[in-house]
């Protein structure tokens, strides 16, 4: 039995996965075309900030919380008519975030390159 290691998993996901840079991200959220979701955990938003406007669903409740019969969906926080634009810290953990959900069977999903390193050096505005 041979242990894929995290490298080899980025790679994998790197590969089936759509990846955009803030700049792109930021032009959907002014277009109102996707759900940001920071999927950090709570220590970094408040030792880093907040985006203003994503919604925080930290990695390890990710698929729960995007299950279709979450209160997340049922409370119309999510519109899961509009893609699904992860960022973590880097952009490791939402790359392999974003390859889960396309098997949970999300078509329109896809990680900021360079994560909240990135989006704190663009347009958006951090809380």
């Amino acid at each position: 039995m041979t242990i894929k290691t995290i490298q080899n998993l980025v790679s994998e996901a790197m590969s089936e996965i759509k990846t955009i840079d803030a700049d792109e991200a930021y032009q959907m959220v002014q277009n109102k075309n996707c759900n940001l979701i920071d999927i950090r955990e709570s220590n970094e938003l408040e030792n880093t900030g907040s985006v203003q406007g994503a919604s925080h669903i930290p990695r390890g409740m990710l698929e729960v919380y995007l299950d279709p019969n979450s209160p997340i969906f049922q409370n119309g926080q999510i519109d899961q008519n509009k893609e699904f634009v992860l960022f973590c810290a880097g952009g490791v953990r939402s790359a392999l975030a974003v390859k889960s959900l396309k098997e949970m069977g999300y078509q329109k999903v896809s990680h900021i390159d360079g994560g909240f390193g990135s989006i704190a050096s663009s347009k958006f505005k951090i809380i």
